[in-house]
């Protein structure tokens, strides 16, 4: 049954000629002080979240992208800050990009956090898919054997170091700790100080692939995912959703369907549909944009691909619409009373209980702000009041 609902900021600016035929996305380039508007700009939606009733407010770690579109480098430090300006929603982290920390640093800098917050911040980790952002930190991303054995090697480890008093790990990547000698003693274990506040931690991750290996690896370590939002499409995959159920039971992590899952949909509350979708489409449009050529768009071809970079060709490539979108049930628009149509997901996924809502890279503050505040008016309350 859902009861909670949360929202997911990728980090974008607000941009200007927006759509198909705007400015290219490679062409943006935006001065600093226009990048740095993504920290005002995220405690606006925070204090507003806070104030209207939401539960969780997840932003995401990015890096290097001076086109504007995703600008928060350090999801921990905003958290924090977004707390001290907040009385009761909780900011997720969604999501520490494992394969860019070391992930003794991460799971102290979480820890910290957690204790400054007393429990207001949720971990999440993720692997990554920017290869400007993942490679030039040194870690594999085109391999992405590689980048996913890093990124498990790594998890083991920062859960070892929550949850054990005091631990060493040795794999392919990390010898933890080193056997040197320290103070009169060979130094065989270490401890994480201090150790995070809340146990056990709670921990989300993007369910993008849903392969067996991705889905058994969250159920050993009871980690929760999240579908849709940022570059992954939104909606409620069945066949994605009984995946993460089974790999959960093959964990024995028995439950009902949806349990243990948050499901993302971007929105926009209007008086009629194709009122909703006018005014959206400019920045669905951002979106695809930004994310058709990292191959987050299902179904385009290279030459679809490559006309997105073209503000001549792009609108004359057949490129998937909002209307389309609408009708595959990644996005919600219309009047408030066509978008509480959530409850038909809640009967279907009984033990869903979490639901992300939001807006594309693209949507300026204003817009944001706005529909995040008639959703809480208008259609959490069908929800809230149960």
């Amino acid at each position: 049954m859902i009861t909670r609902f949360g929202s997911l900021f990728a980090g974008h600016v607000d941009l200007d000629d927006e759509g198909l035929e705007g400015t290219a996305a490679n062409d943006r380039w935006l001065p600093d002080d226009h990048l740095a508007t993504v920290f005002p700009k995220s405690e606006a939606i925070a204090k507003l979240m806070d104030r209207t009733g939401y539960d969780i407010f997840w932003l995401a770690e990015h890096h290097f992208q001076r086109e504007g579109y995703e600008c928060i480098p350090n999801v921990l430090m905003l958290a924090l800050h977004l707390c001290h300006l907040t009385r009761n929603i909780r900011i997720g982290c969604g999501f520490n990009i494992a394969p860019m920390w070391h992930p003794i640093r991460m799971a102290e800098d979480y820890a910290t956090v957690d204790w400054l917050t007393n429990g207001r911040v949720v971990f999440g980790v993720g692997r990554g898919y920017h290869t400007r952002e993942v490679e030039a930190f040194g870690a594999p991303l085109l391999d992405q054997a590689a980048n996913r054995e890093l990124f498990e090697e790594q998890v083991d480890l920062i859960f070892k170091s929550f949850n054990q008093r005091a631990f060493s790990h040795q794999s392919k990547h990390y010898t933890i700790p080193p056997r040197v000698p320290y103070r009169g003693y060979e130094l065989e274990e270490i401890t994480l100080v201090p150790r995070p506040k809340t146990l056990p931690v709670e921990c989300w991750q993007p369910v993008v692939s849903a392969s067996p290996r991705a889905l058994d690896f969250m159920a050993k370590h009871d980690i929760r995912g999240i579908i849709g939002g940022g570059a992954a499409p939104g909606g409620a995959n069945e066949k994605v959703v009984h995946a993460f159920r089974e790999a959960r039971a093959r964990a024995g992590r028995e439950g009902e369907p949806g349990e243990g899952l948050c499901i993302g949909f971007s929105f926009h509350i209007a008086d009629s549909v194709d009122q909703g979708i006018k005014e959206a489409t400019p920045f669905f449009e951002e979106n695809i944009k930004m994310f058709a050529p990292l191959g987050f768009v299902p179904g385009l071809t290279p030459e679809q691909i490559e006309a997105v970079a073209d503000p001549k060709r792009a609108r004359q490539a057949n490129l998937p619409t909002l209307r389309n979108a609408v009708k595959a049930g990644t996005w919600l628009i219309g009047p408030p009373e066509l978008i509480a149509e959530l409850m038909e997901i809640q009967h279907k996924y009984p033990g869903l209980e979490v639901v992300n809502v939001g807006q594309p890279v693209g949507t300026p503050q204003a817009v944001i702000l706005e529909q995040l505040e008639r959703f809480s008016a208008q259609v959490m309350p069908a929800f809230k009041s149960r």
